[in-house]
C-alpha cells in the first residue's frame, strides 16, 4: 500500500506532504486547491507520460516521491517486486519500505528513481502496477473501449479463463509459425531452392576443410616458429653445449668444457678438504648443479621436439591457405567460420521444398489450427460462464448505488474475420478473426430498467451512471484481488443525494480489502471516510497561490463537510447537517 508522499513544485503545490493508511481516505479542497495535483502525482509514480507544463511557474523541475509497504501482497506480486528490485540493483529502505521518485523538468525532461537507483520510468511502471491504479476523471472513459471490456471480464474470470487463454495464445503462436514457414515455402519454393543449393555448396567446401576451433591462430604461431627454426635450433644447441658438453668438444680443453664439469670439478675440490665455511659453499654447487642439470634436460627436450621434416613448414602454409579461402568468404575467422555453418545448417533444415516436406508441414498447420480453435472454443465458453456472473455481481451493486432499476449485461460474441484478415481461423465451419486475445468480442451493455432494452454503455450511460458502473465494476473484481491501492478521482462526477451516499457506502466496503484513496466533492463521500485530508490554497502577497494538504481532525472534519454542504461552514445548521452525515455514515458501516 501507499504509505506517504511528498510532492515538490507540482502545480499548484509548491511543497506538500501526506500520510496514508489503511482503509478509505478521501481528499477534498475547494476548486482550484490543487486536488487533482495529488493524483497526477500518482499518475507519475505509475510510470505516466511527464507533462513540463505541470511543473510549477518559476522551478526548474517537479518532484514526486512515494513510500510504499509491501508486506500484504500475493506471493506472486512478492515474487515479481522481489525481481523488480533485483534486476535493477534496487533496496529496500531499512524500515522495509520501498521509495520511488519521479523528477520531471521544465525542460520536459524526466527521470525515474526506485530503491535509490535510477531507473527508466518503465521499471517505475512494473513496480507500481501490482500495487497502485489510479482511476483519473477521464479513465471512466476507457471502460467504454471494447478490449477494456474483455480485460475486465477476464480479470474477473482470471482463475479460469487466465489458463485458458495462456494455453490458446501457445497453440496460436505455434499455428501461425508453422502457417508462415507453409506459406514462405510454397509461395517462394523455387528461391529457397537456390538458396538451399548455396548453403549446400558452401557446407560441402567448410565440411571438405574440417577446419578446428582456433586453428588459424594455432598455425599462424607454428609458422612463425618453423620460419626461425635454424636460429632456434641453432641457440639451444649451443646453450645446451655451454651446460652439459657435446660429443665435438675437445676432451680436456679446460677453456671449452661444460658448466656442469667446471661446477663438479669445483665441488670435488672443496669436499677434499674440511672447513665448516667450505661446506656450505659446497652444499650450495650441489644445488646449482641440480638446476644446471635441470635445464640441460629441459633444452635437450625441446631439440628433440623441433621438427626435422623440412617440409613441414610447406604443409603448414598449405593448411594456412585453404583456411585462409574459406575466411575469405564466411567470416573474419576460423571460429566464425565454424559458426557460420551451425547457422547455416539450421536455415538448411527449414528450406526443404519436396512434396514431402511441404505435406508434412500442411499436416502441422492443420493439426495446430484445430488444436487452436479447440482452444479458442474453451475459451470462449469460459467467458460465457463468467459474463453471466459478473453481470448478475455488477447489477447487484448498481442496486445499491441507486441505480436499482438498472441492469448490466455482458454478452459475449465471436468475432467474424473480415475481408483483409491475413490469418482467419475456422471453428465451427466459420472463420474468424484469431487476436491475441481469443475470437471473442466483449461488450457492456445497460439496461434503465427491467424490460427496457440493453444498450450499449457508451449510448445509454450518462456520465454519473458510467462512473458508478465503473465503482460497481471495480467493488466486484476487487473481490479476487486483494491488497493493492485504488485511487478514485472524482468517481462521483455528476452523482447526488442518495446515490452519492450509496457511492460513500460502496468506497467503504471496497476500503476493507483495498487501500483506497479518493478525491471527491461530495460531502456524502467524504462522510465515510477513514482519514480526511484536505487540500488547501494559499494567496501570499504577490498573488501566486500555494497549496498545502493536512490531514482533518473530528471537529475539522465537521467544518470541511459543512463547507462542502454549499459554503455553510461558518452556520450552525451546516455544521449540524456535517454532524449528521458523520453519524448516517458510522451507523452505516456498522450495518454492512
Amino acid at each position: 500500500m501507499l504509505a506517504e508522499i511528498r510532492i515538490d513544485s507540482l502545480g499548484v503545490i509548491s511543497e506538500a506532504s501526506a500520510q496514508f493508511h489503511e482503509g478509505l481516505t478521501v481528499l477534498t479542497g475547494e476548486t482550484g486547491a490543487g486536488k487533482t495535483m495529488v493524483v497526477t502525482s500518482l499518475h507519475l509514480l505509475s510510470g505516466a507520460r511527464a507533462d513540463a507544463g505541470r511543473v510549477r511557474l518559476g522551478a526548474s523541475r517537479a518532484v514526486v516521491e512515494g513510500r510504499f509497504i509491501a508486506d500484504d501482497v500475493s506471493p506472486a506480486t512478492e515474487r515479481e517486486i522481489v525481481r523488480i528490485l533485483e534486476s535493477s540493483g534496487a533496496e529496500r529502505d531499512e524500515d522495509g519500505t520501498i521509495i520511488a521518485v519521479r523528477t520531471v523538468g521544465s525542460d520536459g525532461r524526466s527521470r525515474a528513481h526506485l530503491g535509490g537507483r535510477s531507473v527508466p520510468a518503465g521499471v517505475l511502471s512494473e513496480f507500481t502496477d501490482p500495487l497502485l491504479t489510479v482511476h483519473g476523471q477521464n479513465d471512466q472513459l476507457r471502460l467504454l473501449r471494447p478490449d477494456q471490456q474483455r480485460n475486465a471480464l477476464d480479470r474477473f474470470g482470471d482463475k479460469a479463463i487466465g489458463t485458458l487463454l495462456t494455453r490458446y495464445r501457445k497453440h496460436r503462436r505455434e499455428w501461425l509459425d508453422a502457417r508462415s514457414e507453409l506459406i514462405e515455402r510454397t509461395s517462394k519454393a523455387r528461391e529457397l531452392a537456390q538458396e538451399a543449393d548455396q548453403l549446400t555448396f558452401a557446407l560441402n567446401e567448410i565440411d571438405g576443410v574440417a577446419p578446428e576451433p582456433g586453428e588459424d591462430t594455432a598455425i599462424v604461431a607454428e609458422v612463425r616458429r618453423l620460419s626461425e627454426l635454424d636460429s632456434l635450433r641453432s641457440a639451444a644447441e649451443e646453450a645446451h653445449a655451454a651446460l652439459a658438453g657435446s660429443d665435438d668438444m675437445a676432451s680436456g680443453d679446460v677453456g671449452v668444457m661444460p658448466a656442469l664439469d667446471l661446477m663438479s670439478e669445483a665441488r670435488a675440490r672443496i669436499e677434499s678438504v674440511t672447513d665448516a665455511d667450505l661446506d656450505g659453499l659446497g652444499s650450495r654447487l650441489a644445488d646449482a648443479i641440480a638446476v644446471v642439470t635441470d635445464v640441460a634436460g629441459d633444452l635437450n627436450t625441446y631439440l628433440s621436439g623441433l621438427p626435422a621434416d623440412p617440409g613441414a613448414l610447406d604443409s603448414l602454409l598449405s593448411r594456412q591457405s585453404e583456411l585462409k579461402t574459406l575466411t575469405r568468404k564466411y567470416a573474419a575467422d576460423v571460429d566464425g567460420v565454424l559458426e557460420w555453418a551451425d547457422t547455416a545448417r539450421a536455415r538448411l533444415s527449414k528450406l526443404d521444398v519436396s512434396s514431402d516436406a511441404l505435406s508434412l508441414l500442411a499436416k502441422q498447420v492443420e493439426e495446430t489450427a484445430g488444436l487452436t480453435a479447440e482452444a479458442a472454443t474453451k475459451l470462449s465458453a469460459a467467458r460465457v460462464k463468467a459474463a453471466a456472473k459478473l453481470a448478475k455481481a455488477v447489477s447487484a451493486e448498481l442496486a445499491g448505488l441507486a441505480m436499482g432499476r438498472a441492469g448490466l449485461e455482458v454478452t459475449v460474441r465471436s468475432q467474424p474475420a473480415g475481408p483483409q484478415d491475413s490469418a482467419p481461423l475456422s471453428v465451427g465451419g466459420v472463420d474468424l478473426h484469431a487476436g491475441s486475445a481469443g475470437v471473442d468480442e466483449v461488450e457492456f451493455r445497460l439496461s434503465a430498467h427491467s424490460g427496457a432494452p440493453s444498450l450499449p454503455i457508451s449510448k445509454s450511460a450518462s456520465g454519473g451512471e458510467l462512473s458508478r458502473v465503473m465503482l460497481a465494476l471495480e467493488v466486484v473484481l476487487a473481490g479476487s484481488d486483494t491488497g493493492a491501492t485504488m485511487v478514485f478521482d472524482e468517481v462521483d462526477a455528476g452523482v447526488g443525494g442518495r446515490a452519492a451516499v450509496e457511492i460513500g457506502r460502496r468506497l467503504a466496503k471496497l476500503a476493507r480489502t483495498h487501500q483506497v484513496i479518493v478525491v471527491t466533492h461530495l460531502p456524502q463521500v467524504a462522510a465515510f471516510a477513514d482519514t480526511h485530508l484536505v487540500v488547501d490554497k494559499v494567496d501570499d502577497k504577490g498573488g501566486v497561490i500555494s497549496s498545502g494538504v493536512r490531514t482533518l481532525s473530528d471537529s475539522d472534519r465537521v467544518v470541511e463537510l459543512a463547507r462542502m454542504l454549499a459554503g455553510l461552514d461558518d452556520t450552525e445548521t451546516g455544521r449540524a447537517h456535517a454532524e449528521e452525515l458523520l453519524e448516517i455514515a458510522n451507523a452505516a458501516r456498522v450495518t454492512d
